[in-house]
């Protein structure tokens, strides 16, 4: 699988963000998501496919995943 590039990609924070920068950002993908440190723009940045990305957010809305 080729790396895509995510230079010109729309990066947003999620909607329970506060303004103290602790937190992710995501950018949405032809079939995947991209997710980077919202404190490290420039750091390295994580790619899930679609399957993975919906099951991921399946877990987070059962609460399965509280720390």
């Amino acid at each position: 699988m080729r790396a895509p590039d995510l230079g010109q990609v729309a990066w947003r924070k999620p909607s329970r963000s506060t303004g103290n920068h602790n937190c992710v950002e995501v950018a949405s993908l032809e079939d995947a998501r991209a997710v980077r440190d919202s404190k490290d723009p420039d750091g390295v940045a994580f790619v899930f496919g679609s399957s993975a990305w919906k099951s991921f957010l399946a877990e987070v809305k059962a609460g399965r995943l509280d720390g």
